[in-house]
């Protein structure tokens, strides 16, 4: 399928791509890490009833949203995308807003530490903090602890899964869902789609590679299944799962083939997949319809399975 005429648009509009030379030469490696970081123009966020940005003792900042609406809300953690080495609390932020009204949630936004500064595991490290910050904290914002969720795009999926297992081998905190947004799940990259799609279309095979090195320079570490979710002995007892994909994005199949895998191990899982998308569509929405419309969808399938303030559904059907 082509790609749709909106997001041919936005292509047309990003222009430059991934410069090769930053697989080999450390100086345009860090030009294009400084070029990647600087300040980009987000959509506009809309209202919630209540911010608050902090610092979790010996953890990362992160930033909590509520919506304007009562009762005890679900607790959704989300871990922003950027390969590992971009991203900060602005990057997401209004998909955080629309989350917390959409679904009627308490969602905890995370600025965990980047690559290459930071190295494997520092990212892992600052999400599980995070999550076991909100798990105790949560009804200090009118959140519920039992109704937790893991959410995260891209790079934010690959940490959402990592922290999934890392919980569910350690016991204790049983989240009740995760929600994977075109994440990254294997470090070999040698899928259909990354061969189809290595070029041209906004993220690129090479620099998947180029993310890789930066987040775990040490290869023999790379299979590990908190880098590599895809290569992990088993995925039973991980939360239900909703993927979301799109076709013209070298993650779709190791994306796609790891729903299918969650389910064959017991895991209730869900996959969605956009026809004519790209990757990183979803920060899209007001320029991208298929974006509005994932947003939405996702704010009702995340009811679904934990709930949410009967305004926050309304919301979504709206």
């Amino acid at each position: 399928m082509a790609l749709k005429p909106d997001i041919q648009q936005v292509l047309l509009a990003q222009g430059a791509v991934f410069p090769e030379a930053a697989l080999t030469d450390p100086g345009a490696s860090r030009a294009y890490l400084d070029r990647s970081r600087t300040p980009r123009a987000r959509p506009t966020p809309e209202a919630v009833a209540f911010v608050d940005e902090l610092r979790i003792d010996g953890g990362p900042r992160v930033r909590i949203y509520r919506p304007d609406a009562d009762g005890l809300f679900p607790v959704i953690v989300f871990l922003h995308g950027g390969g590992w080495v971009m991203g900060d609390l602005d990057m997401h932020d209004a998909t955080c807003r629309k989350l917390a009204n959409g679904v009627g949630a308490v969602v905890l936004n995370v600025d965990y530490r980047l690559a290459p500064e930071h190295p494997y595991p520092a990212a892992l490290e600052d999400a599980i903090a995070a999550t076991q910050w909100i798990h105790e904290h949560a009804r200090e914002y009118g959140g519920d602890p039992q109704r937790l969720v893991l959410a995260g795009t891209s790079a934010g999926g690959n940490l959402a899964v990592a922290v999934s297992l890392k919980l569910r081998d350690a016991g204790g905190i049983k989240p009740r869902l995760q929600v994977l947004i075109y994440p990254v799940i294997d470090s070999d990259m040698q899928t259909g789609s990354h061969r189809e799609y290595a070029t041209g279309y906004s993220l690129e095979h090479r620099q998947m590679q180029w993310f890789l090195a930066q987040y775990v320079p040490d290869e023999s570490l790379r299979r590990h299944p908190f880098i590599s979710p895809a290569h992990a002995t088993s995925l039973a007892g991980l939360p239900a799962t909703i993927t979301i994909t799109a076709e013209c994005d070298p993650l779709r199949d190791e994306a796609e083939q790891f729903a299918a895998r969650l389910r064959r191990d017991g895991v209730p899982s869900e996959l969605t997949r956009y026809d004519g998308q790209i990757h990183g569509f979803i920060g899209m929405y007001g320029i991208v319809e298929d974006a509005d419309l994932a947003i939405e969808k996702l704010c009702r399938d995340i009811a679904v399975y934990v709930g949410g303030s009967d305004e926050g559904k309304r919301g979504c059907l709206e």
